[in-house]
This record gives C-alpha cells, structure tokens and sequence, in this order.
C-alpha cells in the first residue's frame, strides 16, 4: 500500500531546510543554500519523489482531502483511515458485477 502525503514536500522543506532561520533574510538565504549543497542528491530526490505524489494525486483527479484511492479507480473522500477506507472500498467492489 502506497500512502501520499500531499503535505510531504512542504514539510521535507521545512524541516530540513527552513528550520530555526534567522530573522535577517540574507542570513537566511545563504542558510538555506547551504543546507541545500550539503544535503545534497539525496535531499533533492526525496523532494522530487515527494512532488511526484502530489502530482500523481492530481492527475488521479483527487479534489480533496482525505481520499484513499485504491487500483486508481475507487475513491474514498474524507476516511483518513487508510484501512477504513480500504475495507470500504472492498465492501462495494464485492457487491458490484
């Protein structure tokens, strides 16, 4: 099971690069960037892999949250137990032809 968190790259960004910046902008910028070159590949392909989701959320047309989208047809809006969600899904796919 796949869980997307649509909030991922935000908070990914905000722990690892924004966090406890000084007050001064350019302190702060040169901050970031240097966190950013010393995280290096590895951050940049946590961010990427975390955008992935968000955009395959989208094209999956999800319009709110929580949804839990199972075989990329069946959608459950506003479980945010993904195992709720998923036995309901169950529960109407075993009654449909």
């Amino acid at each position: 099971m796949r869980v997307i968190e649509l909030d991922a790259p935000e908070r990914l960004v905000e722990s690892e690069l924004s966090s406890r910046l000084p007050s001064d902008p350019k302190q702060a910028v040169a901050i970031a960037r240097q966190r950013l070159r010393d995280a290096g590949a590895v951050f940049q392909n946590r961010l990427a892999l975390a955008y992935q989701g968000v955009v395959e959320a989208w094209s999956l047309g999800i319009t709110r949250i929580p949804a839990v989208v199972v075989d990329r047809k069946y959608v459950v809006y506003g479980e945010p137990d993904v195992n709720r969600a998923v036995s309901l899904i169950e529960q109407y796919r075993s009654t449909q032809p």
